[in-house]
């Protein structure tokens, strides 16, 4: 009758042994770190424009409760280097967006989860980050939605769907920063705003305000021009892209009474699912000495396939700047085979400057911004070169005994080296495009 006495009185025993015992640890390790003094700081600069609420991040790591119960995981995600997500090759180039961590941050983090995850002082940590709700840039000037949900079917192949959406700017805006926010980031493979001037012609009888594809107009020219366009873009969307944010001095250009043309997309997943993309723009608060330009080295008519079983499929492009310019950033895009990206510079010797080289992820799609941005001479070649993995080996390829076609499609493969230059204000795509006459 006194065994249940006993036993509390035993587990009694314990519980000051393990307090002392902890007291005793913490007495031990007064350097040890604490989440507010030593984890939160990086957590803030690495981790939560990902991981907080409403973003992709699979929990959000703000709160000392969130991080305790997730500190094992992040140990062992830090050390292996998965996360934070970076793809650039440290043989080549400087980065300003690369959220690695430092091999003292790692160890921070690691020591903190296997040291009891200390709180430590409120006082002692950071002032809470201004990321806007809902937003990876500042609180936008202006969002754009989508007047129309698209919607998606539960499985088959979706065209390139389209909305033509005026700004209604009644004057001329610089854009210093803009993100893509779609409402069904599960259907959307990609997704393209351009910028279509008051005098262009592209798509100018299509629809406005309202969902279309190529295939669902009735005039061919115009279905032609769904799929070819010399308009600026505004940015591009992938899965695990960020927002654009240029530095002071540089915006991007978009003329008064503008479009923007939202080009989407959307694969099926098993799941009927519905999607209203929005951008969010923050301008400049004066005119800036130099316009960004989005341009393109594009393979996306290749004769060949890739082979069946092939794990190393080299393909390339190039072409030569016809103008100065200022080489600001980098945004490779492949699809499930892609592997390896590179975009070289070819000196008048043939030798090869390698500027980045990305272990390409397709679900990481991300952007690579010049810590230093490269002038970069008229008549300078650059060349992008892409490798395909389309054997047994790609965990991420769906058929690997078969041929793959060049397509549009999430099965079919796409090469795409996009790249980021500033030029001054005055000149637009079409001026920076001609070339100077030979003396």
């Amino acid at each position: 009758m006194f065994r249940p006495v006993a036993a509390a009185l035993t587990s009694a025993f314990f519980m000051v042994l393990t307090i002392s015992s902890q007291q005793t640890a913490l007495k031990r390790a007064p350097g040890a770190p604490t989440f507010y003094r030593d984890v939160l700081p990086i957590l803030q600069d690495h981790c939560q424009s990902c991981h907080r609420e409403g973003e992709i991040g699979p929990m959000p790591l703000v709160t000392y409760e969130q991080t305790k119960w997730n500190a094992p995981a992040i140990a062992k995600q830090v050390q292996t280097k998965r996360m934070p997500p970076w793809f650039a090759d440290p043989c080549c180039g400087h980065f300003s967006d690369d959220p690695s961590l430092t091999e003292k941050q790692i160890a921070t983090l690691v020591a903190w989860a296997n040291e009891n995850t200390l709180a430590g002082d409120p006082h002692d940590g950071p002032a809470p980050t201004s990321l806007a709700q809902g937003w990876d840039i500042s609180q936008p000037d202006v969002v754009l939605t989508m007047p129309k949900p698209v919607s998606i079917p539960s499985t088959g192949e979706v065209a390139y769907t389209y909305q033509i959406v005026p700004t209604n700017f009644s004057e001329d805006k610089w854009v210093q920063m803009s993100e893509i926010r779609p409402s069904s980031r599960a259907n959307v493979h990609h997704a393209v705003v351009y910028i279509r001037p008051p005098d262009s012609n592209w798509l100018r009888n299509a629809p406005v305000n309202v969902p279309f594809t190529a295939p669902s107009l009735a005039d061919p020219a115009l279905r032609h021009q769904a799929h070819e366009t010399d308009s600026d873009m505004l940015l591009v969307y992938a899965p695990g892209s960020s927002p654009d944010h240029w530095p002071d001095g540089t915006a991007k250009f978009i003329p008064a009474h503008s479009d923007l043309v939202f080009q989407m997309h959307y694969t099926t997943n098993g799941h009927a699912g519905e999607d209203q993309t929005s951008v969010g723009m923050v301008f400049s608060k004066k005119p800036p000495a130099q316009r960004v330009l989005t341009l393109q080295l594009a393979n996306d008519h290749d004769p060949i396939p890739i082979p069946p079983n092939a794990d190393n499929y080299r393909v390339e492009v190039h072409g030569t700047f016809p103008n100065d310019a200022i080489l600001l950033s980098f945004f490779p895009h492949m699809h499930l085979r892609g592997k390896r990206f590179e975009y070289n510079v070819v000196h008048p010797d043939h030798s090869i400057e390698t500027l980045l080289r990305v272990n390409y992820d397709f679900y990481w799609q991300m952007s690579y911004r010049l810590a230093k941005p490269l002038l970069i001479k008229a008549g300078t070649e650059l060349q992008a070169v892409a490798w395909y993995d389309n054997s047994g080996k790609n965990l991420h390829n769906p058929d690997p005994d078969s041929p793959v076609m060049w397509g549009d499609q999430t099965y079919n493969e796409m090469m795409v080296g996009f790249f980021d230059v500033a030029v001054p204000a005055e000149i637009d795509k079409h001026k920076f495009f001609v070339r100077a006459a030979k003396p």
